[in-house]
C-alpha cells in the first residue's frame, strides 16, 4: 500500500496548496490502517473534519489514491 500512497502524492503535488501538511497526515493516517479500505475511510473522516484549503488537498490525494 506504500507505494501507492507515493504514486498518490506524488500526482497529487502539483495541485495541492499545503504538500508537506498532506504528506504528514497522510502517513499518519497509514500508520493507524490496516488496509486500504481503512485507510481510505479515515482519510474521508478527515475530510469531513478539515477546513479549506486543505479539505480540497486532502481530497485532491483520495482522488489520485483510488485512481492507482
Amino acid at each position: 500500500m506504500n507505494e501507492k500512497i507515493e504514486k498518490a502524492l506524488f500526482e497529487a503535488r502539483p495541485y495541492v496548496e499545503y504538500f508537506e501538511e498532506l504528506k504528514t497526515k497522510v502517513n499518519e493516517l497509514y500508520s493507524k490502517a490496516s488496509d486500504d479500505k481503512e485507510f481510505k475511510a479515515l482519510i474521508e473522516e478527515e475530510i469531513s473534519k478539515a477546513k479549506e484549503p486543505f479539505k480540497t488537498d486532502l481530497r485532491i490525494f483520495l482522488q489520485k489514491f483510488e485512481a492507482f
